[in-house]
């Protein structure tokens, strides 16, 4: 059998395949299906920053205060479920530990560094290995320039730094001016890694009823083309390590995305689709891939095809499409 081990946020993983945070990480009989299936570590269900300062300022006027991003966001929340949903998350970190031995990485979903970023110390005594800060800001408010957008994820990530030692990722989407800056730039501000990219509901229309509903829920395989074009530009150039994310269904995803550059790789929709059993059929497919390819482990293999050591750099460029439509 290959060496499948990895390191991931300084961390080391048995192999680089983690389940992605979502409503099949929110309980410790989950978590341990995870475990038991053969994942390498686990992200847990997003908290939600919200959730976080009504638990520490009990008062949803103050919460509702024009300071905040999105305070709409509030129609979303059960008040009366909300104010034990911290102490529960912090209970799970506690359990999670006792219950498994792969890794535990908390996740919370943030749109600003206010007073909520005390709480990643509270993650931190809770045991948690690394924490991941799931961000978005959609580029769609007409006052609020891209510089102010921006400012945020760095403001953020400072205010955490500070509360924290255990490893801190970013999980972000691809809708910056200079992606490829940004990037670059946000692996320069001393977090341990970078996940690539963000997966959103879609809103699509209901024409019968006159209502807007959510879409595409799940990725499909395709939609790894994008990540895939982005792990492979940016590895061996960022300051942090990367993890893919959205669109990994199977094991050839897996080792695509290593191949382009990836330290581990991030899976969700596929578990909604196949069961936990997915992640089995992921360990195998890599260890028998590398196993055919003579691979040891992984760092023999990792970023081979990346943009930076390719031989034909220009596959991740325009030029694709010129080759496309010029029929070569």
């Amino acid at each position: 059998m290959a060496d499948l081990s990895t390191s991931y946020l300084g961390l080391n993983l048995k192999n680089p395949i983690i389940a992605a945070s979502s409503g099949l990480t929110k309980t410790i009989h989950q978590i341990q299906e995870i475990e038991k299936h053969g994942a390498g570590a686990v992200v847990l269900k997003s908290i939600f920053e919200e959730e976080i300062n009504y638990e520490m300022k009990k008062n949803m006027n103050q919460m509702s205060a024009p300071s905040l991003i999105y305070p709409e966001i509030f129609d979303a929340f059960d008040f009366d479920a909300m104010e034990d949903g911290v102490s529960k998350y912090l209970f799970l970190i506690e359990d999670a530990k006792k219950s498994v031995e792969i890794p535990i990485i908390a996740s919370i979903n943030c749109v600003d560094a206010e007073e909520w970023t005390s709480f990643a110390k509270r993650i931190q005594d809770a045991g948690a290995d690394a924490i991941e800060l799931n961000m978005f800001i959609l580029p769609s408010d007409l006052k609020r320039s891209g510089e102010d957008n921006e400012k945020v994820y760095f403001d953020v990530i400072e205010k955490v730094k500070k509360e924290i030692s255990i490893p801190v990722s970013l999980k972000i989407s691809y809708y910056f001016s200079n992606l490829a800056n940004m990037i670059m730039k946000l692996s320069e501000t001393g977090i341990n890694g970078l996940v690539l990219f963000n997966r959103f509901y879609s809103p699509d229309i209901d024409i019968n009823n006159l209502e807007v509903n959510p879409s595409n829920i799940y990725s499909s395989p395709s939609d790894i083309t994008i990540s895939l074009r982005w792990i492979a530009i940016m590895a061996n150039r960022v300051k942090c390590d990367l993890a893919a994310s959205t669109g990994v269904h199977d094991g050839e995803g897996v080792v695509k995305q290593l191949l382009a550059g990836a330290n581990a790789v991030q899976v969700a929709s596929s578990l909604y689709k196949n069961g936990y059993s997915q992640i089995t059929e992921m360990v195998t497919f890599l260890d028998k891939w590398m196993t055919k390819k003579k691979f040891n482990k992984i760092d023999d293999f990792r970023g081979k095809l990346s943009q930076s050591s390719t031989n034909n750099p220009a596959a991740y460029e325009r030029v694709q499409f010129m080759q496309h439509f010029a029929g070569k």
